[in-house]
């Protein structure tokens, strides 16, 4: 393709912290004020749209996709082609002046679209790996760089952890063994049901209200019953939302335009929570032709991974491919990929 499209696949940084202070960990990151924010998000070239908050962490709808800000925790995912490597110093510097030292560094990312559109340090995984080493703290000495593969030379999935020997899990609800982070990819939406996420010229509304529109029309609004729903509407095209339930969150973002036609899922749950519902639900709202589930957990499972395929392959999703990988601090990526089974014309 000759002409690049915007590029939907998002990058994702997150970085966990810890402190000796006990009153640093009841706001802990959250204090980083505002303009300081602005500040990291201007290195990464994007901007805040839409921000919400609850006793546990802040929610902002990006430009370019999220950011979750928790007392000793920052997820950062961004798209098209912002450089998000570059916030991990002004974060690592807004931090140290909190008390809170760097104890964890995880990069993730699928394979973008239009590669060859990407700024550096993003114009290969070799050239992320490189400016990680070199930029993270030497006290972050447990590395590991992986790219786990699929069936199809497109579809990869590219990882980079970084832990000190301290580990410090501040789960707040939960038993963390329990805990997973699921980010679904899809591409080839259903272009009836992508066709939702575009503004009529002229609407008249706001980003927010358009948002909100859209949320209630796709039924997103019925992933999660009890999330509390950030949302925005871009201008003609695009949509995002940040979910908040209690202290977890789930994310969505949409580009709808067809021939690149991308949208992606992220949330953090328990193996005990109902996923068959959710994955059910986040397939029915956009209906890929193509879907990676990439899966972060301590503790893996095999009854999980069965619930997944359960869930997607009534609805026409096959999977293709499953890799697996290890990374320090005990962690297990699953990586799978699904695609449509042949329609009937």
């Amino acid at each position: 393709m000759a002409v690049s499209g915007f590029e939907g696949f998002e990058k994702r940084l997150e970085l966990h912290f810890f402190g000796d202070d006990p009153i640093t960990f009841q706001l802990g990151l959250r204090k980083i004020d505002f303009e300081s924010i602005q500040q990291v998000l201007e290195a990464v070239q994007c901007t805040v749209v839409s921000a919400v908050g609850n006793s546990y962490f802040d929610a902002y709808v990006l430009s370019e996709s999220s950011l979750f800000v928790y007392p000793t925790k920052i997820i950062i995912k961004t798209c098209g082609t912002t450089q998000l490597l570059k916030s991990i110093l002004p974060l690592i510097h807004y931090a140290n002046h909190l008390g809170l030292t760097l104890s964890s560094c995880r990069y993730t990312r699928g394979s973008f679209i239009f590669p060859n559109s990407q700024p550096f340090p993003h114009t290969s995984f070799n050239d992320e790996v490189t400016f990680l080493e070199h930029t993270i703290p030497s006290n972050l000495c447990h590395r590991k760089a992986s790219i786990m593969p699929s069936k199809s030379s497109s579809h990869s999935w590219h990882v980079f952890t970084a832990h000190s020997s301290i580990t410090h899990h501040h789960n707040l609800n939960h038993n963390q063994s329990d805990i997973f982070t699921m980010e679904i990819c899809m591409t080839e939406l259903d272009p009836i049901l992508a066709r939702k996420f575009f503004r009529r010229p002229g609407d008249g509304k706001t980003g927010d209200s358009a948002g909100k529109e859209m949320t209630e029309l796709t039924g997103i609004n019925e992933i999660n019953p009890n999330a509390f729903i950030c949302d925005f509407a871009f201008d003609p095209c695009g949509y995002s939302m940040n979910g908040m339930d209690g202290d977890w969150y789930s994310t969505i973002h949409v580009t709808p335009e067809d021939g690149f036609s991308y949208a992606s899922f992220e949330c953090v749950g328990s193996v005990n929570d109902n996923i068959v519902h959710v994955l059910r639900k986040v397939v029915q709202i956009f209906r890929p032709g193509t879907m990676s589930i990439s899966t972060t957990c301590s503790d893996y499972r095999n009854e999980m991974l069965k619930q997944m395929v359960t869930a997607v392959e009534p609805l026409g999703l096959k999977c293709r491919s499953r890799a697996m990988d290890q990374f320090p601090a005990a962690d297990t990526v699953v990586f799978q990929t699904f695609t449509a089974r042949r329609r009937s014309v």
